[in-house]
């Protein structure tokens, strides 16, 4: 068993853990924020599971889709997350399509200069933006808890800082002077998107 008691809610067991991203710095993450409740965590690139297709309509569709897939495949418990930076200016975009904005390379360069290419051509000077994360933790029989996090800020150009990871260059929080990029794992991971969706899921299902 992969859990400590079944009822409406299941609670996580402590024991190994699969994290469905071949993203190295998100695993980081990870590692940081589950400090002290994970024995053991993994990531499907470790394993060398392949990433599923991902078409789903929404952030929780699409990390059902990866959790349950990598959870099958393990045979373990699996936590995947579905995340993006949705800018109002180009209605939302590239929301649940961040990743692919930087092509099959993943060159988030490339994704950031497009995401300030299209704003610079729609014209405008709103440059409201919010980071978005849904996590869904799924077990090999199919059980799946899930929560959310949202944060709110601001685009800016051009790229500042070195950390992080993604879009992280270019969003700025509302009521911070940096970018996520100029911060530290540990200052980010207070309050970031991913951050708070793993503080939902920590008193749900850990």
């Amino acid at each position: 068993m992969f859990w400590k008691k079944k009822s409406k809610t299941r609670i996580f067991d402590g024991g190994t853990l699969l994290v469905a991203t071949h993203n190295t710095g998100k695993l980081e993450e990870f590692r940081v924020m589950l400090g002290g409740r994970v024995e053991k965590l993994l990531s499907s690139g470790e394993l060398d599971l392949p990433e599923p297709v991902e078409d789903g309509a929404t952030f929780l569709d699409n990390a059902k889709i990866k959790a349950q897939a990598a959870a099958k495949a393990s045979g373990l418990p699996c936590l995947a997350d579905d995340s993006g930076l949705c800018v109002d200016a180009l209605g939302g975009n590239p929301g649940i399509y961040s990743a692919r904005w930087g092509g099959a390379e993943k060159d988030f360069n490339k994704a950031m200069t497009l995401v300030h290419d299209r704003m610079q051509l729609g014209g405008t000077d709103n440059t409201d933006a919010h980071f978005m994360a849904v996590l869904v933790l799924a077990w090999p029989d199919g059980h799946m808890e899930w929560a959310e996090g949202k944060v709110d800020g601001n685009i800016v150009w051009p790229p500042r800082g070195n950390q992080g990871h993604g879009y992280d260059p270019i969003f700025m929080p509302k009521g911070e002077s940096r970018t996520y990029a100029e911060m530290s794992m540990s200052e980010k991971n207070a309050f970031s998107h991913r951050g708070r969706a793993v503080e939902e899921l920590i008193k749900k299902a850990f």
